[in-house]
């Protein structure tokens, strides 16, 4: 569902009325009444169903909305996040989660989420990616959750990886750190092969200065963390190469030499990306063992229930979620 203020059901709506023929079945985890509300008020005419298990939305594929109900409804008029729905976020977060686990649900899409309101209730998380996380990690499992960002509307495609995500530039070169470049690079190359069906990926690594550090004069960066990541890497069996200036990374003709690229901070990956394809980018989460996805916006309460919301980005983050659970069902002995 995530946030119910923002324009969450507002792109989930408009994906189902402008793509549901091309999208895989997929159904809400959310309060009924707020999609009912919200179709009518940005102007659509979507049959809304209550499910009750989520083989129930296969047969409503193309003809209605599924949605399973959360225990409860949702307070918050459109752009007035109210914290008492925090729970009910979380909840349908939870819900989701356990139908990936089971088996019902192939993949996770989230909606953005009001991460204010969330802390209000002890949530104490920076938002879905580590929260996933710590989810997975609290039953055994080793988690390195890595957030990858792609968008499959240019040609070629580009995938970035930041290996440090929301920091300050002014701490970077101090968390950054050549453990932490060679676990990244490892988590990405292992989802490009086994999610994304690259079998041998080509990984780009972006240097962290200018010119890459020209030769010690702007940074030594490159030579004192980066390259010996890079050829502990490659020394794994991974075609990682660089460390190659941002500057000159992100052409269409340069993206043609690679499958990803390992960026080291947030801006370095998100510019392009975004520049590129505004509207259509991403969020994949790489090292769970769920498919997750979601768009690479957030709630955006300032247009919420006023139809002016693009869900170019849901609708992609629905298809690429289809798409890699069809790929991971293939590789199954029993399909």
């Amino acid at each position: 569902m995530g946030e119910p203020a923002g324009i969450a059901p507002d792109v989930t709506l408009l994906s189902w009325a402008h793509e549901h023929a091309s999208l895989p079945p997929f159904y809400v985890v959310g309060d009924p009444a707020l999609y009912r509300a919200r179709s009518k008020s940005i102007g659509l005419d979507i049959t809304v169903k209550e499910i009750e298990s989520p083989r129930q939305a296969l047969s409503l594929h193309g003809h209605a909305l599924a949605v399973m109900p959360v225990d409860g409804q949702v307070r918050a008029q459109p752009g007035k996040p109210n914290a008492e729905d925090a729970s009910l976020v979380l909840q349908a977060l939870q819900l989701s989660i356990n139908a990936c686990k089971s088996g019902e649900a192939s993949g996770l899409v989230t909606g953005p989420i009001h991460k204010k309101s969330l802390y209000q209730t002890g949530f104490n998380y920076q938002g879905h990616t580590d929260f996933l996380a710590a989810v997975f990690q609290t039953e055994g499992t080793p988690i390195n959750e890595v957030m990858m960002l792609c968008t499959e509307a240019v040609d070629p495609p580009l995938r970035v990886v930041p290996v440090t995500i929301h920091n300050a530039v002014a701490d970077v070169s101090q968390i950054l750190s050549t453990e932490k470049i060679i676990a990244t690079g490892m988590t990405l190359n292992d989802a490009l092969q086994t999610q994304f069906g690259i079998t041998t990926p080509n990984i780009a690594v972006a240097a962290l200065n200018p010119h890459a550090g020209e030769s010690g004069a702007m940074g030594d960066e490159e030579a004192t963390v980066i390259k010996p990541a890079i050829q502990a890497l490659q020394a794994s069996g991974i075609n990682a190469s660089g460390p190659y200036p941002a500057d000159t990374l992100f052409h269409a003709e340069n993206r043609h030499n690679f499958d990803a690229v390992l960026c080291m901070y947030h801006d370095q990956a998100l510019i392009p990306l975004k520049t590129l394809d505004f509207y259509g980018g991403i969020n994949v989460t790489l090292g769970l063992p769920i498919i997750r996805t979601s768009p690479d916006h957030g709630t955006a309460f300032e247009i919420a229930s006023t139809g002016k919301a693009k869900p170019d980005s849901m609708i992609a983050a629905l298809k690429l979620a289809g798409r890699l659970a069809q790929g991971q069902k293939a590789k199954k002995p029993n399909g």
